[in-house]
């Protein structure tokens, strides 16, 4: 593979030269050294859930036609699917759990460095989960909503409070009807591996319902976590910041931020800014004092709330070490490659772990605690300063490249811009413009770089495909970061790249916004936790219309997923309704059966259904041609 064909980013080529000048091996040259990967495992044709396998299946009809176990094609592709979602349900379960539990510490007055810094959306989360509010005092009514929040990971009588609040009614009654109606996040995730582990369920139909059920957990889970991170941090309004691998500084001590959790990161932007901290850093020949710089989700979350700025995202994260001037890389959990270790120890970087669940074999392990946070950060700022005086300024090579960023588009920063524009009924602004075509249809982009392809490639081609033709484009998560390094967050690409009833759109509410000029051509949302943002905004619009989700010119993208938890959103973004177009393959070509009901029968059922399209600009079309179909059906025309 060429450098070119390893990304379209060229601060993350230039860093890719320079690893291979100094023989140092990357995500690229790991990949191809698996090349040609598993024909079996692309196609999900592959189990090892008990010791009699590992069981293969030939996909031509020439070898085994069944498992060990009798388990065929359609029932090895279905579990292999259902325990990814599973996975990824557990991923963000475990999140949203540790951010429940802050909130009840700091509700008790137990963690007192996390003070309730948005009162308004707790009262706001109290109310839609039916917790009483009127005259009682802000922290009551937080271990209220902690201890709600906790009991919904085990199994209860009735469903999760954080999905059947928060969607349409119609979708509640679609949801009954199929028996796919979550009781428990995690007693879900546990139903998910009971059903499909050896000798239990063998009808694939029930088994992927048994999936939609555990996507829609995690789909409780996405919610509860923004909800709660809100309350504890602020909701995000919108900041203007930069992106790309240009934001490190030379000339002081780099401290990245890496992974989902924002309970230590956000302490770590707070500490970081204090005199002490940066006097110990200028002391130590930091003339710039301390800069803190966002990767993956983490750095979505820092970057939406204090205006950090995002260095590079999850496939690309080595290449903030190989600018040969990062002091520190801090890593709570999930996305996070163990090679970072390999790639620190080629240069001063010291790589600094901090959660208990996921250690690094030769990083420093800092522990983090609640109730010990600001001294988790100041120790995590102590070492990385002891580590930028081990650094060599021969090898000091940062792309000077980056792009400005608009982020931090909440539900409720959303909300308030349509207001300005009318006062009475801020949404008439979104459905009067969708219903005469200056808003096409809406299309959210999420997910992650995959090192299959050329990192970024499929995201900027859609996005100039689809703004041409109208379409509002929302993105969360590493999508997000793909967007910020090329510039598509801005109001300049606006007046680039958007068609004109889009740009009279973003430009009327970016003027009543006060912003001289345009909305950004991307509004983005959050990590990827904060998918529930986007899905609040279609929730707004479906009951404003009056229409459920299923009927709403609204779709979804993920061009380079890679992870469980993207398997687990774009099953929920069906489950909600929306057409969902993924530009990787999944492993279910092996079963004609689970490719029929995610591509099909799904649509039948819950009115949303997977698009698989590698071709960026295909998907475009196919994703219009979606959106055409849903406002014919609302009598729009098209």
């Amino acid at each position: 593979m060429s450098d070119q064909g390893k990304s379209t980013d060229s601060a993350t080529l230039s860093a890719i030269g320079e690893a291979r000048k100094a023989g140092i091996e990357t995500v690229w040259d790991r990949y191809q050294a698996q090349v040609p990967q598993c024909g079996f495992g692309e196609t999900g044709l592959c189990c090892r859930h008990c010791l009699q396998g590992p069981c293969r299946i030939d996909p031509f009809g020439e070898g085994a036609r069944t498992g060990v176990c009798g388990a065929d094609a359609d029932v090895m592709v279905a579990r292999g699917l259902s325990r990814a979602i599973a996975a990824g349900a557990a991923s963000h379960g475990g999140h949203a759990k540790h951010l429940a539990h802050t909130l009840l510490k700091s509700a008790k007055g137990e963690a007192g460095d996390y003070p309730l810094k948005d009162e308004a959306k707790l009262r706001a989360v109290a109310g839609r989960i039916g917790i009483k509010t009127e005259g009682r005092e802000a922290r009551e009514i937080a271990v209220d909503v902690a201890e709600k929040a906790l009991q919904e990971f085990s199994e209860k009588e009735s469903p999760l409070v954080w999905a059947a609040t928060t969607v349409t009614k119609g979708r509640v009654e679609t949801f009954l009807k199929l028996g796919v109606v979550p009781q428990g996040i995690d007693s879900t995730v546990a139903e998910s591996m009971h059903r499909t582990t050896y000798g239990v369920d063998a009808d694939p139909v029930n088994i992927l319902l048994g999936a939609v059920k555990c996507a829609l957990a995690d789909y409780a889970a996405c919610h509860m976590a923004t909800d709660i991170a809100d309350i504890l941090f602020g909701t995000p309004q919108p900041v203007v910041t930069r992106a790309n691998l240009g934001v490190i500084k030379s000339d002081s001590v780099n401290i990245a931020l890496h992974g989902h959790n924002p309970l230590l990161s956000d302490i770590i932007v707070q500490v970081a800014g204090e005199q002490e901290m940066n006097e110990l850093a200028v002391a130590a020949g930091a003339s710039g004092g301390i800069n803190i710089v966002g990767v993956c989700c983490t750095g979505n979350e820092v970057m939406m709330r204090h205006r950090i700025p995002l260095a590079t995202s999850s496939v690309s994260q080595e290449t903030a070490i190989l600018t040969g001037a990062l002091d520190a890389m801090v890593v709570d959990y999930q996305c996070i490659m163990p090679a970072l270790a390999g790639a620190a120890e080629c240069y001063h970087t010291q790589l600094i772990t901090t959660m208990p669940i996921a250690k690094i074999p030769n990083a420093l392990h800092i522990g983090f605690s609640e109730a010990g946070a600001r001294d988790c950060a100041k120790e995590i700022i102590r070492a990385a300063t002891d580590a930028f005086k081990k650094r060599d300024p021969a090898r000091i090579n940062i792309p000077g490249i980056s792009s400005a960023a608009f982020a931090g588009f909440s539900t409720e920063a959303i909300l308030s811009a349509l207001s300005l524009v009318d006062k009475d009924d801020p949404l008439k602004p979104i459905t009067d413009n969708i219903a005469s075509g200056n808003i096409y249809g809406v299309c959210l982009f999420a997910g992650c770089n995959n090192v299959k392809i050329t990192q970024d490639a499929n995201y900027t081609a859609m996005i100039t495909e689809l703004v041409k033709n109208n379409v509002l484009i929302l993105a969360t998560g590493c999508a997000s970061g793909a967007f910020a390094r090329h510039g598509f967050m801005t109001p300049e690409a606006t007046e680039k790249y958007a068609g004109d009833g889009l740009k009279a759109v973003l430009t009327a509410v970016g003027q009543a916004a006060g912003l001289n000029g345009p909305l950004p051509l991307v509004l983005h949302m959050g990590s990827c936790v904060d998918n529930s943002r986007a899905a609040d905004i279609a929730v707004a619009i479906a009951d404003k219309l009056g229409v459920d989700l299923n009927m709403l010119p609204v779709v979804a993208s993920a061009p380079e997923p890679v992870t469980e938890k993207a398997v687990a959103i774009g099953t929920w973004a069906v489950a909600a309704g929306l057409p969902t177009h993924l530009g990787i393959v999944p492993p279910v070509l092996g079963s004609r059966t689970v490719t029929e009901v995610l591509t099909s029968t799904a649509k039948e059922l819950f009115g949303g259904y997977f698009i698989v399209e590698t071709d960026p600009l295909k998907a475009a079309e196919k994703l219009l041609s979606v959106l055409g179909e849903r406002r014919r059906g609302l009598g729009l025309g098209s």
